[in-house]
């Protein structure tokens, strides 16, 4: 995903243009420039920096440089790194969430795939917390502290159905971002929580951020990414790897990875399971790692 926003998006007809790579170079640079050669609150926010630098690159780039383009087929298109303002000019100064905007039906046929989904996103969510811990903190998640995430996840989504939203749950770019920051005062997530709820009830702020072009986002997220991986791998080498924990790691990402990578695999199956384990390679590299957890005999000895 970090590489597809750093061409523009794979969506976008000028994807991996000169101008969505260059943008998101730049703002590659500045984050790097602000991470590493300067200290305290500047080093701290070298992520919201170069974002802020990739916004101001964007908005001179539409003075200096062409916004259209045009397709093989003859067909002008806007281009994808071209900042949207008429999206803010439209968007409301003010608006409060209507409660219940759609009507609350029980079926079981949505129920189920839904329930599986949020068991593994447990897990997931779980996950997210230790690369938060181990990264932000450099000390292993306490069980209270991993079982007050999940509970924050389902009382959160069913918040959010009250007011017609999708169900959410931990978002694994924040560990990347925890890692390269180290910043975990509450203080400061609080302050990010606010941010969001005023992008909820001001839909100019709200559009004024979604207007981000792919590769400004693309610029930040490619190190973001990567540190997910980094987090991944130190709590897995933390314990000594044992044959029966490299079978459950290596299984786990080899489905994970293979079903993420090439989703038209699942072609044949039922629907359900197309929109559980097509989407992502998280749900059935979870699934899989529970499985064989359970089922794999244990190596007293080794372990």
């Amino acid at each position: 995903m970090g590489v597809n926003s750093f061409g523009g998006g794979n969506a976008a007809k000028d994807f991996g243009s000169a101008e969505n790579l260059l943008l998101a170079v730049f703002v590659l640079v500045v984050i790097l420039f602000f991470k590493h050669w300067t200290t305290g609150f500047l080093s701290s926010s070298s992520i919201l920096i170069g974002i802020v630098a990739g916004y101001l690159a964007a908005f001179i780039m539409g003075f200096v440089l062409p916004t259209t383009g045009v397709t093989a087929e003859g067909a002008e298109f806007t281009k994808a790194w071209v900042l949207n303002w008429s999206k803010v000019a439209q968007a409301d100064w003010f608006a409060i969430p209507k409660l219940v905007p759609v009507k609350i039906v029980f079926d079981m046929r949505a129920i189920l795939p839904v329930l599986i989904m949020f068991i593994v996103t447990a897990v997931e969510t779980v996950g997210d917390i230790s690369g938060v811990m181990e990264g932000g903190m450099g000390r292993e998640a306490t069980d209270k502290e991993l079982s007050g995430g999940v509970i924050c996840d389902g009382l959160g989504s069913s918040f959010a159905a009250c007011f017609g939203v999708l169900p959410n749950t931990s978002f694994s770019q924040n560990v990347g971002l925890v890692s390269m920051t180290k910043v975990v005062n509450r203080g400061a997530l609080a302050t990010g929580a606010i941010f969001l709820i005023l992008c909820g009830l001001i839909p100019k702020l709200g559009a004024l951020v979604s207007i981000m072009p792919q590769a400004v986002l693309g610029g930040a997220a490619v190190m973001m990414f990567s540190s997910i991986v980094v987090s991944g791998i130190q709590l897995i080498t933390k314990e000594k790897m044992t044959p029966r924990t490299l079978t459950i790691v290596s299984v786990a990402l080899g489905v994970g990875y293979g079903m993420g990578a090439n989703a038209s695999i699942l072609a044949h199956t039922p629907q359900f399971f197309q929109l559980i384990c097509g989407e992502s390679g998280i749900v059935p590299a979870a699934f899989v790692a529970i499985v064989l957890n359970v089922l794999l005999p244990k190596d007293d000895k080794a372990e």
